[in-house]
């Protein structure tokens, strides 16, 4: 009997050890996607910015009542209690915007891509906005949720008809469904405010229906979510709204855990890749990506992520969608602008801070899911963080911006809307310079003055890379964190993504107070096992690595297609 369960003894050895083996043995394939294949590994001039910086300066300057600034406050109280019986809070949409402000429009025209992309970039720095200066802002956005004219989602406005007679815009799919996810990031980045997990059902129950009534059929410019019927009109159709459908219902599955939104995640997913070519609008395509890609690792579907990346940086190649409308891989002028986003062919490319910044939200914790793209992914966000400094009146010559007399109205904290390759104005300074800090401001109404290319709606996004991105102590090496926007997700373990541009291999450092292990779920390999202080790993040449930080001694099993670090999911294979 002894023998036996020696016999017993040795062979659980055995299988543990094997099953280690296997562990640190199968290698992540990468894949390529060829418009990230034209990008440098190091782009030039490199200079990586302090992001959180930027986004909490942002969030001092703008919730300020009492600015005494030359331009006065960005802020003020909207008092028409529309949807919600409570005061809430408008910002400008740009600096000097003449539809705006306590005396316009009842104060009712403010938008929630400004005032929920501010909350959201708070929360993800670390800031406290449900009790700041005795006010909850984040209870107070909760009038953007449109229940006075039945839509019963979060719109772009308080009042929808308000906005169209200020100025703003026509039904667009995508003003009616990204607020939605800016509206999910931040109930996430602060739970527990009161009335925003029944905000939360609703808008889950609504995206349901809409993407049951549409039936995999996305061709439309918008939807009504009151009738419940697809719209269209003089703006081109927005199939890629299915994308943000379906990160909605699957963070909307993942916190009530109805079964329904998990079928309409896959149902919108597919409906997704059913187009038969790009159809990126403006910002949902990588939503879509993202959830195709957890859904493919959390329950075994088999979207194809690669098309949709493709679709995202290639971008939109017909005529009857937003032609052009993708990420650039091109140098302009003296500075490399690969990894932007917004129009390749609009003068020869016209690239939006928002865009390019918020485009990280879904794509960087893609690699925890499928780290194919690990090398992708790290290869584009070095690229696009350091171009998207370019935004900023401190940080492009003076020579090409605008409105180099008026950058100190911006304190180096408010950028501008957008970076052309040429001047569309046609402002004889800017003949021939190439590229051209500027925005659309002035175009959006009568008597905006010039100043509005400053733009607050696309800078007060920046918390984004403010809380994924971190310098290493190798210049050109990032530290991405894969989970500061995964919002809806299981994994406790801290996880990084490391890039190296290098042609030799580059060894970085992070530091930790207590003992740790680094494992890299790319070449299932340790970097470094019981470690504390400053941890060295070695990343390989022109590779990447996506490092979960374990404490020591943190076991590691395989179970099925998943590598668990005691009960929690790190990898899936």
């Amino acid at each position: 009997m002894k023998k036996v369960k020696f016999l017993v003894t040795i062979l659980t050895l055995l299988t543990i050890l094997y099953s280690c083996g296997r562990l640190t043995s199968e290698p992540v394939a990468q894949t390529s996607l060829p418009r990230i294949d034209q990008m440098p590994g190091l782009p030039q001039p490199l200079k990586i910015i302090d992001w959180k910086k930027k986004a909490m300066q942002f969030d001092s300057l703008v919730y300020n009542f009492n600015s005494r600034d030359s331009i006065g406050p960005f802020i003020w109280l909207d008092s028409s209690r529309r949807n919600i019986d409570q005061v809430t809070f408008g910002l400008y949409t740009s600096i000097g915007d003449v539809r705006q402000g306590p005396q316009k429009n009842n104060g009712e025209f403010h938008e929630a891509l400004t005032s929920l992309s501010s909350l959201l970039s708070a929360g993800l720095v670390g800031i406290d906005k449900t009790n700041q200066g005795g006010f909850n802002y984040v209870k107070m956005a909760q009038n953007y949720f449109n229940s006075d004219n039945n839509w019963n989602i979060v719109m772009n406005n308080t009042n929808p008809d308000v906005a169209m007679l200020g100025g703003g815009y026509g039904r667009d799919w995508w003003y009616d469904v990204y607020p939605n996810v800016l509206f999910y990031g931040v109930a996430a980045l602060f739970p527990n405010v009161e009335n925003a997990k029944l905000i939360q059902r609703k808008i889950a129950e609504q995206f349901f229906k809409a993407d049951s009534v549409l039936d995999a059929n996305y061709d439309y410019s918008y939807f009504d979510y009151a009738q419940m019927k697809g719209m269209s009109n003089n703006i081109p159709w927005q199939q890629d709204a299915a994308g943000g459908h379906a990160w909605v219902l699957y963070s909307a599955y993942y916190k009530f855990g109805d079964k329904r939104y998990l079928q309409g995640a896959k149902s919108a997913t597919q409906a997704l890749l059913g187009q038969k070519e790009s159809r990126f609008y403006e910002i949902l395509l990588p939503f879509g990506a993202y959830t195709a890609a957890r859904l493919n690792a959390e329950f075994g579907t088999d979207y194809d992520v690669a098309k949709l990346l493709n679709w995202t940086f290639d971008g939109c190649q017909s005529k009857d969608g937003r032609y052009g409308w993708g990420v650039i891989a091109e140098r302009w002028g003296n500075y490399d602008v690969y990894g932007l986003q917004g129009s390749i062919t609009d003068g020869g490319g016209y690239a939006f801070l928002m865009n390019s910044v918020a485009m990280a939200w879904p794509l960087v914790p893609i690699v925890k899911y499928e780290p194919q793209f690990a090398r992708a992914i790290g290869k584009y966000m070095l690229n696009a963080v350091n171009a998207s400094r370019l935004f900023y009146p401190d940080q492009i010559e003076e020579k090409c911006q605008w409105l180099p007399q008026l950058k100190n109205l911006t304190h180096g904290i408010i950028a501008y809307e957008g970076l052309r390759k040429t001047d569309d104005y046609k402002k004889e300074s800017l003949i021939g310079v190439v590229p051209v800090a500027i925005g659309d401001g002035p175009k959006w109404a009568p008597g905006q003055p010039e100043s509005s290319m400053f733009s607050l709606y696309s800078t007060s996004v920046v918390g984004i890379f403010g809380a994924i991105v971190d310098t290493t102590n190798v210049e050109g090496i990032l530290s991405l964190d894969c989970n500061a926007t995964d919002f809806y997700s299981g994994n406790k373990y801290p996880m990084y993504l490391y890039y190296n541009p290098f042609t030799e291999a580059k060894t970085v450092n992070r530091y930790s107070d207590s003992s740790i292990d680094l494992f890299d779920i790319v070449s299932k390999k340790y970097m470094a096992k019981n470690e504390r202080g400053i941890v060295s790993m070695k990343v390989p040449a022109d590779e990447a690595v996506v490092v979960a930080v374990l404490p020591a001694g943190t076991r590691l099993k395989s179970e099925g297609s998943k590598i668990k670090a005691d009960n929690t999911v790190i990898a899936y294979k």
